[in-house]
């Protein structure tokens, strides 16, 4: 389990913040209809953030996490994983979430990334040059697939995902050759399921693929530490915010 349904980003508003926001549904390649929340600022900015969720696909946490990127001055897109097994409606606390988290597929998370990437490139999404992904747990590690799926991202940031193999499947560790984009890995420290070894092994296929990046690991912080809820944790949560913006500022600029 990630965040609770109650949980917020451990992120000050910006009172006062120009932004707009709304509900969109996307349409990826394979005819898939994906909902999604669209955060952006009133001023003109060419970063686009997509933002992949954890295993309960998207929820108030990623909707108000959106709404904190526009008020820093990204547009930022919120996608849900479910389109394919749950339609796009809006979903009640006791959908059974897991049940669908079982049956994405790699190949259908990134075809709904996709989508996102290429909508917030279009007139509609604001034309945005430079797109990241930011992802949490399982949206984590397919955040860092993202970078190894063609999608010609600025950039992939993950807290706290898995980086290595899962039910036969190749993580990112394993693919770091196909990695295309800077990786910024935001790991727990007190993580109970993964490791010091698999984050060095991440960092270790990183660095001999050539992959521009940064593992860092907040020493002490549980996983899904990234949580106002968690207030003892909120020094990891304040060095992972700022190390968030950090990186997006120093990627903005296309290649």
């Amino acid at each position: 389990m990630c965040h609770e349904l109650d949980s917020e980003p451990p992120i000050p508003a910006i009172a006062g913040a120009a932004i707009a926001h709304e509900d969109v549904v996307l349409e990826a390649s394979d005819g898939n209809r994906l909902a999604a929340f669209l955060a952006t600022p009133q001023e003109p900015s060419k970063v686009g953030v997509v933002i992949l969720p954890d295993v309960r696909g998207l929820y108030h946490f990623y909707e108000e996490l959106a709404l904190r990127f526009a008020e820093r001055g990204y547009a930022a897109l919120a996608i849900d994983y479910f389109g394919r097994t749950a339609g796009v409606a809006k979903r009640d606390d006791d959908f059974p979430f897991m049940e669908h988290t079982q049956q994405t597929t790699p190949a259908g998370v990134q075809a709904d990334v996709a989508s996102a990437v290429e909508y917030l490139r279009s007139a509609a999404g604001g034309s945005r040059e430079a797109v990241f992904t930011v992802g949490f747990c399982f949206g984590g590690r397919n955040s860092w697939l993202a970078a190894a799926a063609g999608h010609g991202l600025a950039g992939a940031i993950g807290f706290y995902g898995g980086p290595g193999e899962r039910n036969g499947q190749p993580g990112p560790t394993e693919l770091a050759d196909r990695i295309d984009a800077p990786i910024l890995a935001l790991q727990a420290g007190a993580d109970a399921h993964i490791t010091a070894e698999d984050n060095d092994a991440f960092d270790r296929a990183l660095s001999a693929a050539g992959v521009e990046h940064e593992v860092i690991t907040l020493e002490g912080a549980p996983h899904s530490f990234f949580d106002r809820l968690a207030e003892e944790f909120k020094p990891q949560s304040d060095e992972a915010w700022a190390r968030t913006l950090a990186f997006i500022d120093a990627h903005s600029t296309p290649s």
